[in-house]
């Protein structure tokens, strides 16, 4: 069994991929094999497999770029990554000023890499990006290519303290998602017209060919910002990303991944900050989200097509990270069939008060999935609207969101949390008598000027220990 993971691991083989192997291979059914899961969080983070590149620089304006802001360098971008990858990689060097450019699409062994006062901006014309495979809200299709894309790719990484901006704003690709908030008004073309979305979730349900399920010019579904599809061993270091089309960072089916530094401000529609999706090991540290949604959002694929791909998003980290606006701090779904298992968020501070909550899960019984193993530490919080702790089995959105797919939520854990403003509810969590949301535990919770202490229905062994709510200590509820 583990010759066979061997086999099929894109990256560099090397003892620390053998180690995740074994921690992978322990742990059976999503569920931890040792009584310690924080031991088991350090043991994935040690072993996580780092990228490494030769030491050969290939400057952009070496192969033509300018550096105006206007001139647009889709081509200087092209043969630099070409040249850095055909000589065994490197690193691709954006030096300080301001790059125009079309999509910039990486391969493997090379590193993407923005100079301090470097600034790549994307073009706003639809036409300059071609049709790739990718995907939207959680379905697989061929569309337009996000800013920065990498598919199939092994040892690659986008780092530099430069800024990646997708010039986004309510007079271009927000426009596209119908949200009035956003420039849109009565007959603009949108997502939401009934030939865009909702015909790709129907090919999905049908289970039209990814290949053919082609959308792009005429369709309105905005490309993601930064996506590795069927990546392995990938880093994204240091740098800023303003203006997002949409989601900014997408690992999709993508394992060992590591996101540190990187501060995402962009306010648009559905400008999740990170969503990775059928995605495993991936270490999100020392981040900045400031979002128009949520800041972080675990996915595993929306409903038939979420099935159809089958792999959980699993060993997922997030330590010291500042979230500020968004609609959640560290949320797993809504787009979640495939299950999501042994998330981890530490020594976190989130403080806003467009800040909606502060963890949340999300789905319904056309989502389904298993959720589970979820555990949180050393947070600090300051303001949030709604509530700290939200998990729900209705989420309900573009209409009725009901199906004959019940989901499973348990063992949830939230311990030495602070929160100064708790919002409406301290915890707010909504089962099935069929699955009721069981085994949550608050420990060491602190959570002042709060509302009301909770909204319970169909919950199952939730356990409040030295957890004090409006300066009054909490009983366990059986």
């Amino acid at each position: 069994m583990i010759q066979n993971k061997l086999v099929r691991l894109k990256g560099i083989v090397s003892l620390t991929a053998i180690a995740l192997i074994l921690v992978s291979c322990a742990q059976k059914n999503g569920s931890l094999s040792s009584n310690d899961p924080w031991k088991e969080m350090e043991l994935v983070a040690k072993t996580l497999p780092k990228t490494h590149f030769q030491d050969k620089n290939y400057n952009i304006n070496d192969f033509g770029a300018v550096a105006d802001g206007k001139t647009l360098n889709t081509l200087a971008f092209q043969k630099a990554i070409k040249e850095c990858a055909s000589n065994g990689g490197g690193k691709v060097i954006v030096p300080n000023g301001k790059y125009a450019t079309g999509p910039i699409h990486l391969e493997s062994n090379v590193n993407l890499h923005l100079e301090d006062n470097a600034e790549i901006l994307f073009s706003l014309n639809p036409k300059d990006y071609p049709i790739v495979h990718t995907s939207w809200e959680g379905t697989e299709l061929m569309n337009y290519s996000p800013l920065i894309y990498a598919k199939n790719k092994t040892n690659v990484a986008v780092t530099g303290k430069g800024i990646l901006n997708g010039q986004a704003n309510s007079t271009n690709w927000w426009i596209w998602s119908g949200g009035k908030d956003y420039g849109w008004k009565k007959g603009i073309p949108s997502q939401n017209d009934p030939t865009n979305r909702e015909v790709l979730v129907d090919m999905a349900e049908k289970g039209i060919p990814v290949s053919e399920r082609v959308f792009g010019e005429g369709r309105y579904l905005r490309p993601n910002f930064i996506e590795f599809m069927d990546c392995n061993t990938v880093l994204v270091k240091d740098i800023t990303v303003i203006n997002s089309p949409f989601w900014i960072l997408h690992p999709i089916r993508t394992n060992n991944m590591i996101i540190d530094g990187v501060t995402v401000n962009s306010h648009g529609p559905n400008n999740d900050g990170c969503d990775p999706e059928y995605s495993q090991n991936i270490l999100i540290k020392n981040c900045t989200f400031n979002t128009g949604d949520d800041c972080i959002a675990i996915k595993a694929g929306r409903d038939a097509d979420g099935r159809r791909v089958a792999i959980p998003s699993k060993n997922i980290i997030v330590q010291n990270c500042k979230m500020i606006d968004g609609h959640g701090g560290v949320v797993i779904g809504s787009e979640i069939s495939a299950g999501v298992n042994n998330v981890f968020v530490e020594n976190c501070v989130m403080d806003s008060p467009n800040l909606d909550r502060a963890i949340r899960i999300k789905t319904n019984s056309r989502r389904g999935g298993i959720i589970e193993n979820i555990y949180v530490r050393n947070l600090e919080v300051g303001t949030v609207k709604e509530c700290v702790l939200k998990l729900n089995m209705f989420y309900n959105v573009y209409g009725s969101q009901t199906g004959n797919y019940i989901p499973v939520i348990r063992n949830v854990s939230l311990e030495n949390v602070n929160v100064k403003n708790g919002g409406k509810y301290s915890v707010w969590a909504e089962g099935y008598k069929e699955s009721p949301v069981e085994n949550i535990t608050l420990k060491n919770v602190k959570i002042q000027k709060v509302d009301s202490v909770y909204l319970l229905k169909n919950v199952k062994n939730i356990n409040f220990i030295n957890t004090y709510i409006n300066e009054k200590k909490v009983e366990t509820i059986n």
